[in-house]
Formats: C-alpha cells, structure tokens, sequence
C-alpha cells in the first residue's frame, strides 16, 4: 500500500504565503503524476496544479502566476508553494498521486488525507 500524507496547512491572512507538502510513503517503484487538488465546502473538488515526473506542470487559471508546484523524486514528495492567498483560496488541498508498486505492474491511484488552508480577508 501507498500513504500520501500531507502537511503546512494553517490559517493566513490575504496576502500571505504557505507551502504544502505531501510525501509518498509505502511500496512505491515509480511515482507518475503528482497533483494537487483542493476542495472547499459545498463544492466540487477542483484541480489546482499538476506536474510529471520530468517536472512538466499546468495550473488551474485561478492560481496561475501565484501558486506553484514542484517535486523532489528522491523523497516522494510534492510541494505547493502558495503566495498572495486570496480568502477564495480557502479550502481542504489534497495530494494526488499515481503510483506504480512494481516494475511490472499497473499504476494506482492514491489520494491524501488533506490539510486545510483558511484564509481570512
């Protein structure tokens, strides 16, 4: 099995800046896409930025140019580095992963836990 579990969420106010990790831990051969998405109450979960494992990345247009994301393979982990956060930012972010467990096998879906960001106006 595969665990992401994510962390450095909190309460900041409009303007401020938090950075998110999320580490893969478990039986992981290879990590494909990593992705973070976010989710606030009442709505819909939306994709906030994804990057490959060469690094590739896309956003979501409401946080182009203040958002961003990157990956360090040798730790599994993927990091979203928030800046000038909006109270429209706040949510619950989730850590998305696919996984390959073996060199022969299928890739798997996996999903965080989350951790929730909150920003006051």
């Amino acid at each position: 099995q595969v665990q992401l579990v994510e962390s450095g969420g909190g309460l900041v106010q409009a303007g401020g800046s938090l950075r998110l990790s999320c580490a893969a831990s478990g039986r992981i051969y290879r990590i494909n896409s990593m992705a973070w998405y976010r989710q606030a109450p009442g709505k819909q979960r939306a994709l906030v930025a994804t990057i490959s494992t060469g690094g590739n990345t896309n956003y979501a247009d409401s946080v182009k140019g203040r958002f961003t994301i990157s990956r360090d393979n040798a730790k599994n982990t993927v990091y979203l580095e928030m800046n000038n956060l909006k109270p429209e930012d706040t949510a619950a972010y989730l850590c998305y992963a696919i996984v390959r467990i073996t060199d022969r096998g299928y890739d798997y879906q996996y999903w965080g836990q989350g951790t929730q960001v909150t920003v006051s106006s």
